[in-house]
């Protein structure tokens, strides 16, 4: 890197949804993030993880909505918060298994969003 170039790491992400109570709610109790703060215009939800990394929900008209990224979270244990989600009534689009990017399950968010899990452990183990 050049000397007069500042290194930069990313520092939140903003995804848009139909409904910003909707997907506030979704990511709080299915994943565990946390509200950080809310913006009633535009309606925007900024949640945060555990590492502090934030996600920025925006909400837009429905037809300005494309998922257009994937979104990829380290949890605990996959097995055990994939059996909650599913005894919870959240359809897996993959349940906890080698896939091609490694030992993870998945599933879609409610507006589409692929939303990939995985743990250190099991992809240490399984993922190989």
């Amino acid at each position: 890197m050049p000397a007069d170039r500042q290194s930069a790491h990313i520092d939140h992400l903003t995804i848009f949804v139909r409904d910003v109570k909707r997907s506030r709610k979704w990511y709080t109790t299915t994943l565990g993030l946390r509200v950080e703060f809310d913006i009633q215009s535009p309606p925007v939800a900024a949640l945060q993880d555990t590492g502090g990394f934030g996600l920025f929900l925006q909400q837009r008209a429905g037809d300005n909505v494309r998922p257009s990224c994937v979104l990829t979270f380290r949890v605990e244990d996959v097995d055990a918060l994939a059996e909650t989600l599913l005894a919870e009534g959240h359809a897996l689009s993959a349940q906890p298994q080698k896939l091609f990017w490694g030992y993870g399950a998945e599933l879609r968010d409610p507006d589409g969003y692929l939303v990939r899990l995985w743990d250190d452990k099991s992809m240490k183990e399984k993922g190989g």
